[in-house]
């Protein structure tokens, strides 16, 4: 057990490394952002990147959760990079496709999406459809390897172009929203490009004196179909998911106003400080977690570590919840974005609850009951859309907040209701239980209690977040033998400090 952690902290690592630095990087350059762009053009790029997103979903037809899934069930590795070519052959000619259907109704579908009749961004974005489903699956090339330095390289070199050309491009040369989106999707092409050439070796066809004689059969990977049957089955339900960040705002830029929509678009950015974190988990989780043969270590496995990402996520979301009024005049000092925090508690969590829906998704991949997936995610959704109408128009972006949480609250139950029997989890509910008392009670204390302006506020609301770990202690949420181990790692620690300084 304490080796699966070990593997998956360290592909954590590699894999926030990246999204650290990305997320980082973006709230610094929100006051540059928000000084040059106004807040219904920060609305525009927000909606386009939710058709990204939502269209990179169905284009891909399930084929990276079809190849993550396969890669694990054979071990040859001829067979395991004819399926990885057979997945990346299948992905360039269905993105392509769809890119060329998107592009060509430029007008039309752009004020579709945004209520304005921007085609050239639009046609930026729709690059970045193509872009960024091919770069997903390059990744995951990567993950399955756990090569952690050439993914950490990877995705380093993206943030690093995409932040170089979108100040150029919005800062020196003025061009607003539009720099922001061709700053970002171009920099996707650039290292899309660059990893395929890295992975040539792997993708192209086998030339061995062995494969090429004649009689010698070439590695066959799963059948097309097989993967289609497991990825398919994935997609409605995918697309349920993310329709959640899609109704939400447009519903908001639609119902109420594109500068509205830049609102929760900035308490989007501003809760990445939870969506890197889950952003990880859900890259290093499913490898990990099917590279377990033994079902009842993965059961308790995966009860352990939903437990502690409930912990540390939860933790991240009440210091949100708390500080958030400090962040925005900080970050945003343009008067229009101050209204974002009432979304960014709420946002927050709605990510939070994203990564235990990832755990529910690959209890289903593991026994193969993928079908599943879409009664449970069609469930949020309805719910989604009766809170949206009715909380939106009263609450604002915050009621679009509200109305996320609720959706995934939705799912996660029918979703444990439908898999619990096909496999199943002794999920450790009482320490969950503990978890929402003591992180939800003294986050919401602290928000109708302490101060909302002034240093007073803001020290009061720090010491909240400070204490909610050493009360969840007090209260035992800790097990005796997993405080051994995390004194037993501390003295290892502190044994290796010195003889590392010794040897250097």
């Amino acid at each position: 057990m304490a080796g699966y952690l070990k593997r998956l902290v360290s592909a954590l690592g590699a894999y926030q490394l990246a999204d650290a630095v990305s997320k980082v990087m973006a709230v610094l350059l929100l006051p540059v952002y928000t000084g040059y762009i106004h807040p219904a053009g920060y609305g525009y790029v927000e909606l386009l990147a939710t058709f990204v997103i939502f269209a990179s979903i169905v284009a891909r037809f399930g084929m990276i959760e079809a190849f993550l899934r396969f890669y694990f069930v054979d071990k040859d590795q001829a067979r395991r990079d004819a399926l990885a070519r057979r997945a990346v052959a299948f992905m360039l000619v269905t993105t392509t496709l769809a890119a060329i259907a998107l592009a060509i109704p430029a007008g039309p579908l752009s004020e579709l999406v945004t209520t304005a009749r921007i085609p050239g961004p639009y046609r930026v974005a729709v690059l970045g459809v193509w872009a960024f489903t091919n770069l997903e699956l390059a990744y995951a090339l990567l993950r399955v390897e756990e090569r952690l330095r050439a993914y950490a390289t990877a995705t380093l070199s993206n943030v690093g172009l995409t932040i170089a050309a979108s100040v150029v491009l919005v800062v020196g040369l003025g061009d607003g929203y539009e720099g922001l989106l061709i700053g970002n999707y171009g920099a996707s092409t650039v290292v899309l490009l660059a990893l395929w050439w890295s992975l040539r070796g792997r993708l192209s066809p086998p030339r061995t004196p062995a494969a090429s004689a004649p009689g010698a059969a070439a590695p066959r990977p799963q059948p097309l179909r097989a993967l289609l049957a497991f990825g398919l089955p994935t997609v409605p339900a995918e697309a349920s998911v993310y329709a959640l960040s899609v109704l939400d705002r447009q519903l908001i830029v639609h119902d109420v106003t594109p500068a509205a929509a830049g609102r929760y678009a900035l308490a989007i950015k501003l809760a990445g400080a939870i969506a890197f974190v889950v952003r990880a988990f859900q890259y290093a989780w499913p490898p990990l977690a099917y590279s377990i043969t033994d079902d009842a270590e993965a059961a308790r496995l995966y009860a352990l570590v939903t437990t502690y990402y409930a912990a540390v996520s939860g933790w991240i979301v009440a210091g949100l919840a708390l500080e958030s009024r400090w962040v925005i005049r900080l970050l945003a000092p343009h008067p229009g974005y101050f209204g974002a925090y009432r979304a960014v508690p709420w946002v927050a969590l709605g990510w939070a609850l994203y990564g235990l829906w990832v755990v529910q998704l690959v209890i289903a991949g593991r026994v193969q009951v993928t079908r599943r997936n879409f009664p449970a995610a069609l469930a949020g959704l309805l719910v989604n859309v009766g809170l949206l109408v009715v909380l939106v128009p009263r609450y604002g972006i915050a009621g679009a907040g509200i109305a996320l949480c609720g959706a995934y609250v939705a799912m996660l139950g029918a979703m444990h209701l439908l898999v619990r029997r096909a496999f199943p989890v002794s999920f450790e509910w009482r320490r969950l239980a503990q978890l929402l008392v003591v992180t939800g009670g003294l986050s919401v204390a602290g928000e109708l209690l302490l101060p909302t302006v002034g240093a007073a506020g803001l020290l009061s609301r720090g010491a909240v977040f400070a204490a909610i770990p050493a009360v969840l202690l007090a209260t035992g949420f800790a097990h005796p033998a997993e405080l051994r181990r995390a004194r037993a790692l501390l003295r290892a620690g502190r044994r290796r400090r010195p003889r590392e300084a010794a040897s250097s």
